[in-house]
């Protein structure tokens, strides 16, 4: 139990902490020479290279399941591609501490709700699903009182500067208004890697029960997957800013090799999130999608606005606007605790309940399982909220 809270722990410095290196890139680098070589390390080169390693016939899973499982996944992988992508240029526009504000928080706030409303709407008007609304309304209220907080800190920060300045000041408003936009389209996109996960039921299974893979490792399987398809959008995106600006000649200049290396960090530290919570998840047994999921989401927001103050994010900002930022990571702590409570009280159901007619028994990579005892695989707590867990279509695939 201690050392499954631990890796939680660990995920969430991991999840805080990825856009950190992201500080300390030349200032007149281009935003695509650093997240190109991010998202090909991320979205493709890591799942090639450790899928074969991780999980028993790899791609044989894939080419068992056909394209017609394989092509939602796909399809919200994209999606998601495009909100990882939109993330990474949020902290070029509003910074870190703001960026994880806001995406965390949009992430919370519909990733629980859009699996469970997609596949088990039902819910919604019960005990728990009332509680889990009310976790998104105190979410949603968390993340406008963050968006404030921007607002503030841009207004003392422009009366701060000397009056000559002036003229370029007026250029910098609009960049808040349009960062704050993009953090919260980003976490609205970043959900749909809990949507991608939610059809991805039949690919888990197939990697458990038909090739053997222990519950982790099947897991992987579906990140790829989701991964994969997220590499369109996001990889694709700066291969063409690369391209229509022809940045691509960065690469030849001289400290290309530093510039990879915190790429290179910065992935680890991506993926590092999402595998230290499996082992978490795994670890705490019952309590790994309330307890586990409540202290990461908390502890991510918490260490991402670490970084930000310690980098001179708010240096120069008034104490209101400080004020505002701190009370809406707060309010969104609050909110992600009362999630994690709804999904506690939806967990403790009855077992003859929470078996649904045309659904499936029992947790899985937010694609469940026909096996009840336990929940048997790792979600990624950052890509949404705890519902989407359990959620899942009711034509799965045969029984292994």
């Amino acid at each position: 139990m201690v050392l499954g809270f631990v890796f939680v722990l660990l995920g969430a410095i991991c999840g805080g902490s990825f856009g950190l290196p992201s500080k300390f890139v030349k200032k007149d680098m281009p935003w695509e020479n650093l997240w190109g070589p991010f998202f090909l390390f991320v979205t493709v080169l890591i799942p090639v290279t450790l899928g074969p390693v991780i999980v028993k016939d790899f791609y044989t899973i894939y080419s068992v399941a056909g394209l017609n499982i394989l092509i939602l996944p796909l399809l919200f992988g994209f999606l998601w591609g495009l909100g990882s992508m939109t993330l990474g240029m949020s902290f070029a526009f509003i910074g870190l501490s703001l960026a994880y504000a806001l995406n965390y928080g949009a992430q919370i706030m519909f990733g629980s709700m859009a699996p469970m409303l997609l596949h088990n709407a039902d819910e919604v008007l019960t005990p728990h699903g009332y509680v889990i609304l009310a976790g998104v309304a105190v979410c949603l209220l968390g993340v406008i009182v963050a968006g404030r907080a921007g607002i503030l800190k841009e207004r003392s920060l422009k009366k701060n500067e000397p009056e000559t300045h002036q003229p370029q000041t007026a250029t910098k408003k609009p960049k808040m208004l349009i960062g704050l936009v993009i953090g919260v389209g980003s976490g609205i996109l970043c959900t749909c890697y809990a949507v991608a996960a939610s059809y991805a039921g039949p690919v888990l299974e197939s990697a458990q029960y038909e090739f053997g893979n222990p519950p982790w490792r099947a897991a992987f399987a579906v990140t790829a997957l989701i991964l994969w398809g997220g590499a369109l959008s996001s990889f694709g995106y700066c291969v063409v800013l690369l391209v229509k600006n022809k940045t691509w000649k960065n690469f030849g200049k001289p400290g290309v090799g530093m510039l990879l290396v915190l790429a290179l960090i910065m992935a680890f530290l991506h993926d590092g999130a999402i595998f230290f919570f499996g082992l978490g998840y795994i670890g705490l047994g019952k309590l790994g999608i309330s307890v586990g999921y409540a202290a990461f989401m908390s502890f991510a927001i918490i260490v991402g606005n670490v970084h930000g103050f310690r980098t001179g994010e708010w240096k120069g900002a008034s104490r209101k606007s400080i004020a505002w930022i701190v009370t809406g990571i707060i309010i969104l702590i609050i909110g992600v605790c009362i999630l994690g409570k709804g999904n506690h009280m939806r967990e403790s159901r009855p077992a003859e309940v929470a078996a649904a007619p045309g659904t499936t028994h029992g947790a899985a990579w937010r694609g469940g399982s026909p096996h009840p005892p336990r929940q048997n695989a790792i979600p990624d707590p950052r890509a949404a909220g705890p519902e989407t867990h359990r959620a899942r279509r009711g034509n799965a695939m045969p029984r292994g």
